[in-house]
């Protein structure tokens, strides 16, 4: 059982400033036991025995047989493996130099442009196409965790009936019979089921059926999906429109719950646009202002100037007061109370400074009356065709995919269809509870699922076909601007996969027929041969087809539209909780659940890993007595689910924050039994947002495997951050902060002179966004193992990169702050001189190298390096047996086994590549030639990495700002990578009541 926090207790500290001013967990405030063990053995089992006489004894003991033993232990021999040469290698493979090709990742529907990198025929890591609109050379987190689906070994293998694995040929002669057999009632009894559809040659072919089976159904369905941004645009202008948001342009912007950092499509974009604005020097130059509501905390409340935590059903109240202040006319509001009237006062006269230069913005959970609300301010405020741009709908078939699927479901229970063909998506698992799909769809004489899992809805279904992975078909799809992206494979496919495209040609085309053929006929109308040939190569090496993005058009709000959005008169107070169901940050709606780089990733806020939970704020906590970790049920509607507490500093009183997608029964063995199936309580009716939830206490508890108390540097100074005001007051403050000892003051006399490459890097406070992009793409580039929930709870997750996340003043309403950690690559490097065996050293460019074959795993490195920026494999945690899983691995980058420690490295393959390049040309290599997995992936361009010896460089320049500081630089460690200190930009007049004086910095 865990240790209990009081939070009265902790209030009462902060409130007369003897807590820390920087704080990353309630544990940390409250000083539990638990956390004084972290902090005292700093290092996970064994650090602190050098304390006790007979422990340090015992250890030089076993010293000599543990080095005696290092060929065993630390070695782990690993099954012999035959290579094979290419009998007639292909002309434009050069063996160890990769491959790129230009395709796009897709979610809810949604492409974003990439570049897959392919080593001999592999894919192993995907990166953002800079010159996509949509991703601008970035990608995220789910982006990145593509290829480990690739070859993930519990994809389905083969096509089976009733478990028993058939050819294909007779799933095409007995499905085309039934299909077939449709033809007399026109297709009535015939419905397709399908997750949101963008791609134009996906579209082609559904509407080809539409015309030869006129009363056939098509339907779409997302779990997490957009309905309510969809009904908005109906209930505002009278059509679905698509709604593109210029945060380049915007000065002002209202975030109505609403996640742009998050996975919305675009976001992206929107990240990149946002920091641009936040960019600024001391002297001129203006600084955009974040203003977020929202329910439970998000990256985008984290870099919000002001947030306002609000219960689901205080969003829409809120909402309409912000309308009627901006003068929209015919929205009826409720009164505030004070505090967030005075709130409100200060963002109105914000957003009416700003005409044409602010934004308000809806989340995609909200209910169709706050988008609505949120078109009538943009109009308002003259945002349209500025800050905010209308276009028709980018999916192919805009539709109320909740009313589609009940629609469906009373089909199915009536007993009106005959065959239903699924294509992805798992209902069984996803759809609301209440319309009890698995139960339904049990009445349906031909079901057919195509997936690339043998997940929960495979079960139930008399034919599962195996999917390709997007990277082994041919397909196309659309982006959030409309640009249209042709994907292509990087790989034949790894089982007996087919495409959706291919089932729907065998089913209901003229026969047997390629992927690539059929999308290539897509673009075949008027073009002759060699236009399309030519139309074809262009398209597919740019990644994108040029000119295709939808065009801006223009809406009027509808006379009437207040009249469907009218406040229910006097609202009764709920009896109960309200609950809030959000998709999760890293596993999404469940479709990610078997993806161990996802399962082990961080979630932005909470830090925890492996579980979803049942998020609470403190005050909430304190009225019930409830702890991290407790289990509680949450009952709601006659259906309840058991749920571990999580106590999450700024969430809204009142109301309780889920995620989807865990509590999987089928996902395969990284995801099965992982947390909560949420969607055991989530209805049709209330899809984000439930009121009279009721929580009751069980007498159990669930230990919650965390990072936020690991690697811990208590105590010292960490953040550096300062308003505007201040910041142009003083463009120094950083820099007085702390204290940086000169060259010449060091152990090693002389300093090394460096006069080569001398490698370094810059994080700019101020644009990260704390996504984790970061991390994700590290573990992808540099084959970083997964350990599991166990190993994680043991402090030992092997993440070579961490998004440190600290709060900042009172529990119920903190600050959020985000500092990516690499490894400091520091030239006085305390982990150097402590290693008995030179495992890690010191290179002429200042890179602070790992040699693996050399540690015996002493973890002295690790005990004497500040940051804790160093991971130890205390088992073999990497996967030596799956065969499918040692072509995800990046052949550049060593593979560790157990006993070797391993930190960052800069991604010292890149530099190599791009230094013998440069050789081989003769000159040396150029500024930005280099860019680390971290960098390249990042969307916010908060991370600069570069040779520092180069004056003209990039992170040269940022490196000689005023807000630059070294992390713990008063050690004299001289890190290598240093930290441009956050500036904000609060309104002054809603700052916190007693503010805090200039910049301070954590002690």
């Amino acid at each position: 059982m865990a240790e209990r926090i009081d939070l009265e207790a902790i209030r009462a500290r902060l409130r007369e400033g003897h807590g820390p001013e920087y704080w990353r967990s309630l544990e940390q405030l409250a000083e539990t036991e638990e956390f004084r063990e972290l902090v005292h053995r700093e290092f996970p089992q064994g650090a602190s025995e050098w304390l006790d006489p007979v422990g340090r004894r015992q250890f030089l003991q076993l010293m000599g047989a543990s080095i005696a033993l290092a060929g065993l232990a630390g070695c782990t021999r690993q099954p012999r493996e035959t290579i094979v040469p290419y009998v007639k290698q292909p002309e434009e493979v050069v063996l160890g130099k990769p491959l790129f090709f230009a395709t796009a990742t897709t979610l809810r529907g949604f492409a974003k442009g990439v570049l897959v990198e392919s080593h001999e025929g592999r894919p192993t890591k995907i990166e953002g196409n800079p010159d996509h609109p949509a991703s601008l050379g970035a990608t995220d987190v789910f982006d990145q965790a593509w290829v480990l689906d690739l070859y993930d070994p519990d994809r389905m293998q083969a096509l089976k009936r009733a478990d028993r694995i058939r050819p294909w040929s007779a799933f095409r002669e007995t499905m085309k019979g039934m299909v077939d057999a449709q033809r007399a009632n026109k297709g009535s009894r015939l419905r397709i089921l399908t997750e949101t559809v963008t791609s134009p040659t996906l579209a082609r072919q559904l509407r080809d059926i539409a015309k030869q089976f006129p009363e056939a159904k098509w339907i779409q369905y997302e779990p997490a999906g957009r309905d309510g941004a969809r009904e908005g645009a109906r209930l505002a202008f009278g059509e679905p429109v698509e709604t593109q948001y210029r945060f380049a342009a915007a000065r002002v912007i209202l975030s109505l719950d609403a996640d742009f950092v998050g996975s919305v499509p675009g976001h992206l974009r929107y990240i990149r646009d946002f920091v641009a604005t936040r960019r600024v020097d001391p002297e001129e130059g203006e600084m955009s202002r974040l203003y977020c509501v929202e329910t439970a905390p998000t990256p985008t409340g984290g870099i919000a100037d002001h947030r306002l935590a609000l219960k689901p059903s205080d969003v829409e109240a809120f909402a309409r007061a912000v309308a009627v202040a901006v003068g929209v006319g015919g929205v009826k509001a409720e009164a505030l109370p004070p505090k967030r009237a005075a709130w409100l006062d200060a963002l109105v006269a914000d957003l009416k400074k700003s005409p044409g230069a602010s934004l308000v913005i809806a989340g995609e959970e909200q209910p169709p009356t706050v988008h609505a609300l949120a078109h009538a301010m943009n109009h308002a405020l003259g945002n349209v065709g500025k800050t905010v741009v209308y276009t028709d709908p980018v999916e192919a078939a805009p539709q109320n995919q909740l009313q589609a699927l009940t629609q469906l479901v009373a089909d199915m229970d009536q007993g009106l269809v005959d065959v239903l063909l699924i294509f992805g998506g798992n209902p069984v698992f996803t759809a609301p509870a209440d319309l009890e799909f698995a139960k339904r769809l049990s009445k349906v004489g031909m079901r057919v699922y195509w997936s690339l899992y043998d997940d929960e809805t495979a079960e139930l279904c008399h034919w599962n076909v195996p999917a390709t992975h997007p990277l082994e078909s041919w397909s196309d799809a659309r982006a959030y601007d409309g640009t249209v992206t042709i994907m292509q494979p990087l790989i034949e496919p790894l089982y007996e996969g087919k495409s959706a495209h291919e089932v729907l040609s065998a089913l209901f085309g003229a026969g047997e027929q390629t992927s690539h053929d059929i999308v290539r006929e897509t673009y075949a109308a008027d073009r002759d041969k060699a236009a399309l040939e030519r139309f074809w190569r262009r398209t597919l090496h740019d990644g994108l087809v040029k000119g295709s993005a939808a065009q801006p058009k223009r809406v009027s709000l509808k006379s009437d539209w207040t009249t469907s959005s009218t406040p229910a008169a006097g609202r009764k107070p709920e009896v109960g909780f309200e609950l809030a169901f959000r998709p999760d940050p890293t596993i999404f709606d469940g479709r990610w659940a078997n993806n161990g780089w996802l399962q082990e990733l961080p979630k932005p806020l909470s830090k925890l890993t492996w579980d979803n939970v049942a998020m609470v704020s403190p005050s909430t906590a304190s009225s019930l007595g409830l702890q991290n970790g407790m289990e509680v049920t949450l009952a709601l509607e006659g259906r309840q689910v058991d749920a571990p507490v999580w106590i999450q500093p700024g969430h809204a009183d009142d109301c309780v924050t889920v995620h989807l997608g865990y509590g999987r029964a089928r996902s395969g063995r990284v995801g099965t039994g992982a947390g909560f199936n949420a969607y055991r309580i989530r209805t049709s009716k209330a899809p984000w947002a439930a009121t009279g939830l009721e929580l009751r206490q069980t007498s159990r508890w669930v230990k919650l495997a965390g990072t936020q108390h690991q690697h811990s540097m208590e105590g010292r100074h960490i953040v550096r951050a300062a308003s505007l005001a201040e910041y142009r007051k003083d463009p120094e403050f950083a820099q007085k902060l702390g204290e940086t000892p000169a060259r010449d003051e060091s152990m090693f006399k002389p300093p090394w002179p460096y006069d080569g490459y001398a490698w370094g890097m810059a994080i700019d406070l101020s644009s990260c966004v704390g996504c984790n992009a970061c991390v994700i793409a590290c573990q992808a580039e540099n084959n970083i193992a997964v350990v599991g929930k166990d190993q994680v709870s043991r402090n030992r997750v092997m993440h070579w990169l961490r998004v440190d996340r600290y709060f900042k003043g009172d529990v119920d309403d903190p600050e959020t702050y985000f500092q990516p950690l690499p490894c400091m690559q520091c030239e006085n490097a305390p982990c150097e001189v402590v290693c008995p065996v030179g495992a890690t050293n010191h290179s002429a460019e200042g890179l602070n190298d790992m040699v693996y074959n050399r540690c015996v795993g002493t973890r002295y490195c690790s005990n004497n390096c500040p940051y804790k920026v160093r991971h130890f494999n205390w088992y073999l945690y990497s996967d030596w047996t799956s065969d499918s899983l040692k072509s995800v691995r990046n052949p550049n980058v060593t593979v560790r086994s157990r006993g070797v420690m391993e930190k960052c490295t800069y991604c010292v393959q890149r530099i190599n590549a791009a230094k013998i390049e440069a050789e081989k040309q003769d000159r040396r290599v150029r500024d930005g030639e280099i860019r680390t997995a971290c960098q390249q992936v990042c969307p916010a361009d908060a991370i600069i990495f570069g040779d520092i010896n180069d004056a003209q460089s990039r992170v040269a320049k940022l490196k000689a700002d005023a807000r630059n500081y070294g992390l713990l630089a008063e050690l004299n460690t001289r890190p290598r990578t240093t930290y441009l200190a956050r500036v904000q930009n609060p309104n002054p007049e809603i700052r916190k009541a007693a503010p805090d004086p200039a910049a301070k910095e954590q002690g």
